[in-house]
């Protein structure tokens, strides 16, 4: 009985790779556009569907930034709170908020003349119920009046205004097309597009003021269901079971080294956004992170036979 050297079954392991993805190629395609019907967007993200390549958990459609940043794309951001919810600061219509009291302010006339050293406001309380409106006279502006507006509060709404959206995954191989073979090379790659890489542009103004926000992807962070991680910092390349790289790693985001036992592995994704933002008066960036996490696809891996004689 002879065995074959460990180079020999390497070089068979790479054949058997490429004969499993040709044969795979030819069965009907099953990945097809699926949305979460039971996750919620953050606030003021209408757009967060979460895509997946075929049945399997949804996965969590947004989430704030990671390294100190918001929930999701919070629109409407700020330092102004009211019953548990974020509100801006000031309103056209309504004036000014006050924190205290849970009302806006804005100057006004009234029935009559004011007392000495008063002013007419219009008030509308309970954080803007335009049925909890009065006329009041108040000696001394109320707190936040006349706040020039926050610049982060602005960006936070222009970021509103777009669509991050997850990472729409791909794996070669694939647990519906075939499996792989234990220690061979495992591609990744990401649908491409603006919603899923950037660059998306926005901006909000607010009395003079100016936000301009840049959206791009910073990487995605692959979680390969057996505690490893593989960093890509593009959408990766698709595999070809006709290319001339069938067999071999992928050249900008793959899990070379491939998987050291036979199991099913549920393969994650996290994409890691950076929003940059500046003012019209004032160009200096500033950041806020976001990520999104992509749903599970699956990867079958089995044991490479090999046949001795």
């Amino acid at each position: 009985m002879l065995t074959r050297p460990a180079t020999t079954r390497r070089v068979l392991a790479g054949i058997g790779l490429a004969l499993l993805l040709v044969l795979g190629a030819t069965l009907p395609a099953t990945a097809g556009r699926r949305a979460d019907p039971g996750a919620g967007c953050p606030p003021d993200q209408p757009d967060c569907s979460v895509w997946d390549d075929e049945p399997g958990n949804p996965g969590d459609p947004g989430g704030g930034g990671d390294d100190g940043g918001d929930d999701g794309g919070g629109g409407g951001g700020g330092v102004c709170q009211w019953n548990g919810r974020t509100i801006p600061c000031y309103d056209e219509d309504l004036g000014w908020f006050n924190n205290g009291d849970g009302c806006y302010y804005k100057l006004t006339e009234g029935p009559t003349e004011p007392p000495e050293g008063e002013q007419w406001y219009l008030q509308t309380c309970n954080g803007g119920d335009l049925g909890a409106q009065d006329v009041v006279t108040l000696a001394d502006p109320p707190a936040g009046f006349g706040a020039p507006p926050d610049p982060e509060e602005l960006a936070r709404r222009a970021l509103a205004s777009i669509s991050l959206l997850p990472a729409r995954l791909k794996v070669a191989p694939r647990k519906d097309i075939g499996p792989g073979l234990v220690g061979l090379p495992v591609w990744m790659w990401a649908t491409a597009g603006k919603n899923y890489f950037g660059p998306l542009y926005a901006d909000e103004s607010d009395r003079g003021l100016t936000v301009y926000i840049e959206a791009k992807v910073d990487r995605i962070v692959w979680d390969m269901g057996n505690g490893e991680k593989v960093i890509c910092y593009s959408a990766g390349t698709e595999y070809k079971a006709t290319g001339t790289r069938a067999g071999a790693t992928s050249p900008d985001c793959g899990y070379d080294e491939g998987y050291p036992k036979a199991d099913t592995y549920d393969v994650t994704a996290t994409t890691h956004w950076t929003v940059n933002w500046w003012t019209n008066s004032d160009a200096t960036r500033r950041v806020i992170p976001q990520t999104r996490r992509s749903g599970i696809v699956q990867i079958r891996i089995n044991e490479l036979q090999v046949v001795t004689r």
